[in-house]
């Protein structure tokens, strides 16, 4: 039960968070919202910062069991379709689960307040993806399946447009089908230009 309502905690302080921002989250009402008094929220938290902390905790953990991590990186595709296929997986998650929306609007407006918010904000929305896709990147080349380049570079110039995508779809859902096309047809693109290519000019399969 306690591990019930700690979790319950931690649920209204991330809808709190991510549409009033910390300073704007009483402790009082988010109390009230899970139907405790803010004495009782003690017993689980001993302070906002502490809610705040394990917030954070939990929703790193929540993002790299579904989405990755440094040790749980996807499996290098087998061809440029895997690829499409990979991407489109990992967009349609993060434009739709409702936690990582939530945490990715969190760290947007928290990133200029809080230090390990910045981080995780820097992680997510640049470096985390990017490296990732080298990895990606990097085996794809050593198979034979896009044409040998700086896969870091290559990793940025793919990931950065398809981020904007992301946060375009956070300000303007009704926008998400159209994104999620525009995704998929930039995957498309990528690969007529990045795809190795034969002696007679076409893409290899």
């Amino acid at each position: 039960m306690a591990s019930d309502t700690r979790e319950r905690i931690l649920a209204a302080a991330l809808d709190m968070f991510s549409r009033n921002g910390y300073a704007g989250t009483n402790i009082r009402e988010l109390a009230a919202s899970v139907g405790l008094v803010k004495s009782s929220t003690y017993k689980h938290f001993g302070s906002k910062e502490e809610i705040w902390d394990a917030l954070l905790d939990e929703m790193i953990a929540y993002y790299g069991a579904r989405f990755g991590s440094p040790d749980r990186l996807p499996p290098v595709p087998d061809s440029p379709e895997e690829l499409v296929t990979l991407t489109m997986r990992l967009v349609d998650f993060t434009v739709h689960d409702e936690k990582v929306v939530k945490t990715r609007k969190l760290l947007t407006i928290e990133q200029f307040r809080d230090g390990r918010a910045r981080a995780l904000a820097t992680k997510h929305f640049l470096t985390g993806l990017t490296e990732m896709f080298t990895r990606v990147f990097s085996g794809m080349m050593d198979k034979g399946l896009l044409r040998r380049d700086d896969p870091a570079m290559v990793a940025f110039a793919y990931t950065a447009p398809i981020s904007a995508l992301i946060h375009l779809c956070d300000r303007e859902p009704e926008k998400i089908p159209e994104a999620l096309a525009q995704t998929e047809a930039f995957c498309r693109h990528f690969i007529k230009v990045y795809g190795a290519r034969g002696q007679d000019g076409e893409e290899s399969r």
